[in-house]
């Protein structure tokens, strides 16, 4: 098991373990804090979906940064365990857990989010996977956070209004046009 640290915020510094399985692949450090840069340090009142959660660093971020709810969403049953208890030992009422795929996630009471963060797993189609649920997930303003093996333009509705790379990884920031 490898660890990461939550980069800001009121848990900053605070470290989350990380299971070995296959395909996860934790948002860096510095992707994070270039990501937190965009889109401000405080999140006090949005409503954050992190939808592929793997390590669940990018919604423990958001909480951290006051989101006033962060559903993390993650099917691996081995990823799944290590998000719980890791979401226990924060024992923050803000964060939800859902243990499911992505494609089936039904968000309580009919609930959307502001701002989601996407980053599946690499080379089987996610993204274009999900596209279509975009509209009934995201709230009118919503933002979207994207990682992916190549560059993207859109997704959706959605252009690229910022984006960066760090190795392998291409991140983009997406808004509606």
């Amino acid at each position: 098991m490898s660890r990461i640290r939550i980069t800001g915020g009121e848990w900053r510094s605070r470290l989350v373990q990380v299971p070995d399985a296959p395909g996860l692949r934790p948002t860096p450090d510095r992707v994070r804090e270039t990501l937190f840069n965009w889109l401000g340090q405080d999140l006090s009142g949005l409503s954050c979906l992190d939808l592929f959660a793997g390590s669940g660093i990018l919604g423990f971020e958001a909480a951290s940064r006051g989101a006033d709810y962060v559903a993390l969403v993650e099917r691996a049953r081995p990823a799944f365990a290590a998000l719980k208890k890791h979401a226990e030992g924060f024992a923050c009422p803000r964060l939800e857990l859902f243990c499911c795929d992505a494609l089936k996630f039904a968000p309580p009471s009919g609930r959307r989010f502001d701002l989601l963060f996407l980053d599946p797993p690499y080379g089987q189609g996610w993204l274009s996977r999900v596209e279509s649920r975009l509209d009934e997930l995201a709230a009118p303003s919503a933002r979207l956070y994207a990682e992916a093996e190549m560059p993207l333009e859109k997704l959706g509705r959605w252009t690229v209004t910022k984006q960066g790379r760090a190795g392998q990884v291409f991140f983009h920031l997406l808004e509606q046009a």
